[in-house]
């Protein structure tokens, strides 16, 4: 399994990206997909959740301005966010869980900073 995010980077309060996660070495099309994020000190909190039929939920703090999306014919996982705040500012990570050899094991990328300053 491989996961490699990118789009990051310094944006003002107001502004958009858009990160990507390109996925390799398992199906893709039928796998849940979610992006992370962890801002210094903090704890990683969940952002946005795919499931394999397109299904999505978004935290609270960032619904109506973060959209995940995917492209199963690309193997690629979106996270579009607009209208960005400062406290948005944190390392972004894309995320899949497994189930092998009886255990869940979860799949991460290296991450991808986005900086919301003026």
């Amino acid at each position: 399994v491989q996961l490699v995010e990118s789009g990051g980077g310094l944006v003002q309060p107001g502004g958009s990206l858009r990160l990507s996660c390109a996925a390799s070495g398992f199906t893709f099309s039928s796998s849940t997909m979610k992006w992370y994020r962890q801002a210094p000190g903090k704890e990683r909190e969940l952002v946005a959740t795919i499931d394999s039929i397109g299904g999505t939920r978004h935290a609270d703090s960032v619904k109506g301005r973060f959209t995940i999306s995917r492209s199963n014919a690309k193997n690629t996982v979106y996270l579009q966010m607009n209208s960005l705040k400062p406290e948005d500012t944190a390392q972004y990570y894309c995320n899949t869980r497994k189930y092998v050899s009886g255990s869940n094991i979860d799949y991460w990328g290296q991450g991808t900073q986005v900086t919301v300053s003026s």
